[in-house]
């Protein structure tokens, strides 16, 4: 982030931030928490009430879902609130209701209470958890009031684990709070919420003394409540830091006590790390460490020293905050003023006199200058030892933040410069040399050098420009007061300006930096979003991590079981050995980042990051950098944000593949029982005829005559054509599911086919005439015979049920297209236009048919039609009746 030259100058990239976040909240509606410690402190209570008076101010207020615990006062609070009925779900044959998500959007109130934020819904419901159904109702504009606990925090979990030893199933990730415009915290004492618990107002009096004993102890309640207070502080800290950045207010308001130290590549940056945390646990403050990144460059023995730094400023439970800026001072000021800092702590400067004598200024003299209403506090930290001039000089170089080199080559560019010019004075006059040298000190920036080299050629060329060049030559004597107050003005000029293009450079150079990550960011993201599966996503982030960190990638999933895949995906670029997937398996079952350049496992080939997400983690992605180099800092937080996206389209995914499953679930079940019920009905009406028959020829004197026997022997045999039909479509259904089927094409003719029908459903037909038709001439061509005949007899069947006795049906056939059109028209009612859509559709019947078939049979005759890659369709017909197409394509 690149600060402003002028420090009471609102931040662009702050003040986009802020008008990104107003856009967005204009169109979304407003979310209000109500917050409590543990269930019985009154929340509901205090929603519903709240509500109420929303209402009498003229606000249509719906109950999505509220839970009142059969609570009298709160139940006296739901009357005269509008209800939206709740969803059914029949889940494992029981009835849930749950929040009608889609019936709330078409009525959309002005403001919808859903209790119980951190509900789990049913499997079979829009969403997984009830919080994304709150999250769908904000998008859609409309406001949202609901409950919760701290318990159900999911950052806090572990936490209430620990204190009360119940397991917490039922989160909500942090990042809800940040979605609400407003928490309102519900508080009472310990004390007030066991004397209800004893007076019965939360659970019955069993269940009341039960829980007193257990999550409801007065240590525990205590220790809640002070994470609720806590977060809620948390909270408005917040609110008030992102108001004073939008107001543009850059005093510090000390509401509150908020401490930062300011830290550096030093060894006793540590001290004062440590020392910050002790006063900020001393005072019960947060507190932040900050770091400003500059142009400099560190030795990699410093850039040790600042990891270390980082890491214990995260093992003390700090927050730390990186930026840039061209001067550290500034930085600090700007980063302390947007956070709402009130004690800024920071080591005592060691500069140097030979630092002090060329200009320098200490840090603690410059940001006392500059914090204004910031108390500064100093740390003494350790003395260090007498440094000799040699190493004076080189910390006066390194603190210009350049090497020799740099001074070398300045040295060199301004005494060519000099000698050339020194030869053509004549021609040009000492005051044209002048101003090449300035033009020289001005372009220097653009070849990447900094302030120290630029001031430094700035300097020699004055002086060359001096003793060279103006009367009289070698010697520093100027004659002319003209000369005097020339040669001073260069001097000024050339070192403002060399130090302004200086600054330019640096600040331009930051920018293409922070475009250049924002732009690989976005690829990133729009590239992920695109991706369909985890293959797409695992390609994805191997292609763009490479090409940004020129590394090499391996990435790891996990299985169904939640297990880390012992194969990494195809996408990676490099393999392990045992060794190292182990260690990746430690990174995912820890949740931590191990192996080369970590504390845990380093003698690794490579280093692992898991990708975390609020379910837990869902696989572990390795780098190995080129020359085996550490991250710094910068580059190593920018590796972060990369993994972050990652997790989240991982996570995304997962999420869809559980969504899936459930809706699977559920039509499973949905498919079973109207099978379980189809097939029972088919089953039991002929087995029922069967036993009957086979019962009256049983009994001799019922059956005294041949008509009688072969009316019975009819029956039996009606029953079990039926049964066999029953088998042959569930062995035919099975054989397409699995793509097994496979044709046996022989050479036929259409009639013969259509002949051989006939002869089959001789029996059916005696209720029914049919008629063939054959126009023009139909060629001999090859198809499955069995396949064909069983698709015509299930279409012929569906017609004879739905048509009136003594009925024709009629079929006709002829060549089109190269295909034999078969029509088979009925004389029934027709369908209704809604169920052309589901007619050929497994276990599919026409709403109000009468009882029995399975609704297997149109779904196999279009199965076995489209295995010869033919079609079949179906229509109303203009008089009376319906008609099949079919669609066979004349093989040669």
């Amino acid at each position: 982030m690149i600060d402003n030259p002028e420090p009471n100058r609102p931040n662009p990239d702050v003040l986009l931030n802020h008008i990104t976040k107003k856009e967005e909240k204009t169109h979304k509606g407003r979310l209000k928490i109500f917050f409590g410690m543990c269930a019985g402190v009154g929340k509901t209570y205090s929603m519903l009430k709240t509500a109420q008076k929303a209402k009498l101010d003229g606000v249509d207020v719906l109950i999505g879902i509220v839970e009142t615990h059969n609570r009298p006062e709160t139940e006296a609070l739901v009357k005269g609130l509008e209800k939206i009925p709740l969803k059914e779900i029949k889940y494992r044959e029981t009835i849930f209701n749950e929040l009608d998500v889609d019936t709330i959007l078409k009525r959309k109130p002005a403001l919808i209470l859903v209790d119980e934020l951190a509900h789990t819904n049913i499997p079979g419901s829009k969403h997984l958890k009830r919080y994304q159904d709150v999250l769908e109702i904000l998008e859609n504009g409309i406001d949202v009031y609901t409950t919760l606990n701290v318990q159900h925090i999911e950052s806090r979990s572990d936490t209430v684990k620990q204190i009360t030893g119940t397991t917490i199933r039922e989160t909500v990730p942090d990042s809800i709070l940040d979605h609400a415009d407003e928490i309102e915290l519900v508080d009472i004492t310990p004390g007030e919420l066991l004397q209800r618990l004893v007076e019965g107002k939360v659970y019955t009096p069993e269940s009341s003394k039960q829980a007193i004993q257990n999550f409801f102890r007065k240590g525990n309640l205590t220790a809640l409540r002070e994470m609720a207070l806590r977060i809620t502080a948390e909270k408005v800290d917040k609110e008030l830091r992102d108001y004073k950045s939008e107001k543009n207010i850059f005093e510090v308001w000390k509401s509150g006590q908020r401490l930062m130290c300011a830290i550096s590549p030093s060894p006793y940056s540590a001290n004062l790390i440590r020392w910050t945390r002790r006063m900020a646990y001393s005072m019960e403050s947060t507190w932040i460490a900050v770091y400003i990144e500059t142009d400099s460059k560190i030795s990699e023995q410093n850039k040790n020293n600042l990891l270390q730094n980082f890491k214990l400023v995260e093992e003390l439970g700090g927050e730390l905050i990186t930026a840039q800026d061209v001067d550290v001072v500034d930085g600090l000021v700007r980063v302390a003023k947007e956070n709402n800092i009130t004690q800024i702590f920071i080591g005592k400067s060691q500069t140097s006199s030979l630092y002090k004598i060329f200009g320098g200024k200490s840090y603690l003299n410059t940001l006392m200058d500059k914090s204004r209403d910031l108390d500064i506090y100093i740390y003494g930290g350790d003395r260090p030892e007498q440094k000799n001039i040699k190493s004076l000089l080189l910390e006066f170089i390194s603190k210009s933040h350049s090497g020799f080199g740099s001074y070398l080559s300045v040295s060199i560019i301004v005494s060519v410069i000099a000698t050339i010019l020194y030869f053509i004075q004549d021609n040009i006059g000492y005051e044209v040399v002048s101003l090449l040298f300035l033009l020289i000190v001005s372009v220097l920036p653009l070849f990447n050098y900094r302030v120290g080299p630029v001031l430094f050629a700035a300097f020699l060329s004055a002086v060359s420009w001096n003793y060279f060049f103006i009367p009289p030559h070698f010697t520093f004597h100027i004659e002319k007061p003209a000369d005097v107050l020339m040669f001073f003005t260069y001097f000024v000029v050339a070192s403002t300006s060399g130090f302004l293009s200086t600054k330019i450079r640096t600040q331009q150079n930051f920018l293409k930096q922070k475009e250049e990550r924002t732009s690989s960011l976005f690829n990133l993201s729009k590239a992920l979003s695109s991706a369909t599966n985890l293959n797409d996503i695992a390609e994805t982030s191997v292609k763009n991590i490479e090409k940004v960190f020129n590394c090499n990638c391996i990435f790891f999933l996990v299985d169904n079981n939640r297990k880390l895949n012992a194969k990494p995906h195809s996408s990676s670029s490099f393999v392990v050995d045992d060794y190292d997937w182990v260690i990746a398996n430690w990174s995912y079952t820890s949740g931590r980042k191990a192996g080369k350049f970590t504390d845990t496992l380093s003698d690794a080939d490579a280093t692992y990051y898991p990708i975390k997400s609020k379910s837990g983690n869902l696989g572990v992605f390795g780098i190995k950098t080129e020359n085996n180099e550490e991250f710094t800092f910068d580059q190593e937080e920018f590796f972060i944000n990369f993994i972050t996206q990652i997790s989240n389209a991982v996570e995304r995914e997962y999420l869809n593949q559980i969504a899936k499953q459930s809706i699977v679930t559920v039509e499973s079940e949905k498919l079973y029982k109207t099978l379980f019920n189809s097939i029972s009905h088919e089953l039991k009406t002929p087995i029922t005829s069967i036993i009957a028959a086979t019962s009256s020829l049983e009994q001799e004197n019922q059956v005294n005559s041949n008509k009688i026997q072969s009316s019975l022997i009819q029956e039996i045999r009606i029953a079990v054509g039926r049964l066999n039909r029953l088998v042959e479509n569930l062995l035919d259904m099975a054989r397409l599911e699995s793509g097994k089927l496979k044709l046996k094409y022989t050479w036929n003719g259409i009639s013969d086919v259509l002949n051989s029908v006939a002869a089959r459903m001789k029996e059916e037909l005696k209720t029914n005439n049919l008629e063939i038709k054959i126009e023009g001439e139909v060629p001999i061509f090859q198809y499955d015979f069995g396949l064909i005949e069983q698709a015509l007899i299930n279409v012929i069947h569906n017609s004879i049920i739905y048509s009136p006795q003594n009925s024709i049906i009629f079929i006709l056939v002829k060549v089109e297209d190269g295909f034999c059109k078969i029509d088979i028209k009925d004389s029934g009612p027709g369908f209704p236009p809604e169920s052309f859509e589901k007619l050929f559709e497994k276990f599919y019947r026409v709403p109000g048919t009468k009882t029995g078939g399975t609704g297997l049979g149109l779904s196999i005759a279009k199965g076995l039609i489209e295995a010869h890659t033919g079609k079949i369709s179906a229509k109303n017909n203009p008089d009376y009746g319906a008609t099949f197409t079919i669609m066979i394509p004349i093989k040669l």
